[in-house]
């Protein structure tokens, strides 16, 4: 993606009124522009900002199978009070799965979350509201719905949720599996922040590696905001805690507001 030609910029006067225009033409559409990547670097060093990697805060972890991992990423990316998300496989007994080659794993989610914030019973609320493939129809191990819960607590809220949800779709069967957590292991690189990283400029100026890709505060809530997930309010309130420069405000406002209510996909 390119964007913001120069002689643009002095025509319209702030970046907001030109994205509006334009809506983000790729560089064949005219000549002179430039990239995202080097309007940031000048702002990070002039402004003194970077992107906030880790956040300092106490968090718990919930770990969830919903079907494709890269949608529930998303999902729970661009909610409030997430602090970290990883997609990868657990729940069997394979040792080093891969995507090609997962053996008895699942797809999961790795949720690192702040409990003044949200609780484990209102990530069960989106859980149990958002899987690709329902809750009643027994699909391969791949995308199956699974709990893997990190205590006695998450056991306990996982089970009673369940058998509420059970009352509410009788007389189907819901087909969650509740169990311990597992060994969990990374997805690849390609399936990590996955709706991030189709905005490769951006990324780039974000100075995302192979594991900040895993652990990324800013890089979990852009792959949840810039798929629409959260809402252009809710990403203003946040965006102030990810260290974006203005440029890159103004880059994520365009299309957390162009995206917002899309729903989620693979």
């Amino acid at each position: 993606i390119f964007f913001i030609p120069l002689l643009a910029m002095c025509i319209y006067g702030d970046a907001s009124a030109f994205f509006n225009e334009f809506a983000f033409c790729n560089s064949s559409s005219f000549n002179g522009v430039i990239k995202i990547f080097s309007i940031v670097r000048n702002e990070q060093k002039e402004l003194n900002i970077s992107p906030v990697h880790k956040l300092d805060k106490p968090f718990k972890t919930a770990t969830f199978g919903m079907g494709c991992f890269w949608g529930a990423e998303s999902l729970y990316g661009g909610t409030k009070g997430i602090i970290r998300t990883t997609v990868g496989y657990a729940g069997g007994v394979k040792d080093g799965p891969t995507y090609r080659n997962l053996g008895d794993h699942t797809e999961v989610l790795e949720i690192d979350f702040d409990p003044e914030v949200i609780s484990f019973q209102e990530l069960l609320k989106l859980f149990w509201n958002n899987h690709e493939y329902g809750l009643t129809t027994p699909i391969k191990r791949q995308y199956m719905s699974l709990i893997l819960y990190h205590d006695d607590d998450q056991k306990k809220f996982a089970e009673e949720s369940k058998k509420e949800e059970q009352i509410k779709r009788a007389p189907e069967t819901i087909t969650t599996e509740i169990r311990a957590k597992s060994t969990f292991y990374p997805a690849e690189d390609y399936h990590q922040k996955y709706r991030l990283q189709g905005h490769r400029d951006l990324c780039e100026t974000l100075n995302l590696n192979s594991k900040l890709l895993q652990t990324s505060y800013v890089a979990t809530k852009l792959n949840g905001y810039l798929s629409g997930i959260g809402g252009l309010e809710q990403f203003k309130a946040e965006v102030d805690s990810m260290g974006l420069t203005p440029t890159q405000k103004e880059y994520c406002n365009y299309y957390v507001e162009k995206n917002e209510g899309q729903g989620l996909y693979c």
